[in-house]
């Protein structure tokens, strides 16, 4: 959740940051409603105030309420208007025919995501026909050093300037870096090879090639190829590189890019 903040100058409204932070706190609880005590305190507002927050965004449809009232969920206004997104984005409506392309040339799960803050989000995604990932949906979010589109993303930047969290790395598996130095060696592999590689780093059992699309520099969108490691072998693994090597640079090739007649957001 992000701190209040300052931007261009101009000092952010309270009670806009205020809903902004309500949201997202409930939309990172995914299945777990909260009770109006909890969200107070995590905010740290009077439950007379975050009582009536609640109320004005469940009668917009941005939160939800169970029939007694005492549980708060995200409510389908926050669906609409991500699919909105993903809808308006000219980068992910470009990309998608070549997700496709990847995924009925590979016939494993292909993604694409993109950095925010120290994190990666994933925007779109073709599962596999063979098996079904746990956590492959569109709007999933993982910090940018545990996976293959992390460390893609990771390593298109100097490594004094990562967007890493305080402290020391939490880990997903055993397999996740815990530091950053071991993390700085793996981006540096990655530079070399022109792509990252998640040796079940994210997901037990499960290994990602991740490679990021230049046309922004640095990059903020990535794609990947994840494959279980019952399947991979070594010439399985030439295969998906060679193929999502030709994907990205067809994505490259037809994105927008900055300066061009498309909207440039930030």
């Amino acid at each position: 959740m992000r701190p209040m903040a300052e931007s261009g100058g101009v000092r952010e409204v309270k009670s806009a940051g205020r809903t902004v932070q309500l949201l997202e706190l409930l939309a990172a609880r995914g299945d777990q409603p909260a009770r109006l005590r909890e969200l107070a305190e995590q905010l740290g507002v009077p439950r007379s105030s975050m009582y009536a927050l609640l109320q004005t965004l469940i009668d917009r449809g941005w939160v939800r309420t169970d029939v007694t009232g005492s549980l708060y969920g995200i409510g389908i206004r926050a669906l609409l208007t991500g699919t909105s997104y993903l809808d308006s984005d000219p980068r992910v409506r470009a990309a998608r025919p070549y997700l496709d392309e990847a995924s009925d040339a590979l016939g494993e799960t292909i993604h694409f995501a993109r950095l925010d803050d120290g994190d990666v989000v994933y925007l779109a995604t073709r599962e596999s026909h063979e098996y079904l990932r746990p956590f492959s949906r569109v709007g999933r979010r993982l910090p940018a050093y545990v996976g293959a589109l992390g460390k893609a993303l990771l390593a298109e930047r100097p490594d004094d300037e990562l967007p890493l969290p305080e402290g020391p790395l939490e880990p997903l598996t055993p397999r996740t870096h815990r530091d950053r130095a071991s993390l700085a060696a793996d981006l540096a592999r990655t530079r070399e090879r022109g792509y990252a590689v998640d040796r079940e780093e994210g997901v037990t059992g499960i290994v990602g090639f991740g490679f990021a699309l230049r046309y922004d520099t640095p990059a903020v969108d990535a794609i990947s190829c994840s494959v279980p490691t019952a399947r991979l072998t070594e010439g399985r693994e030439e295969r998906i590189v060679a193929v999502m090597r030709e994907i990205r640079e067809k994505i490259e090739a037809v994105v927008p890019r900055a300066g061009g007649a498309a909207t440039q957001w930030r």
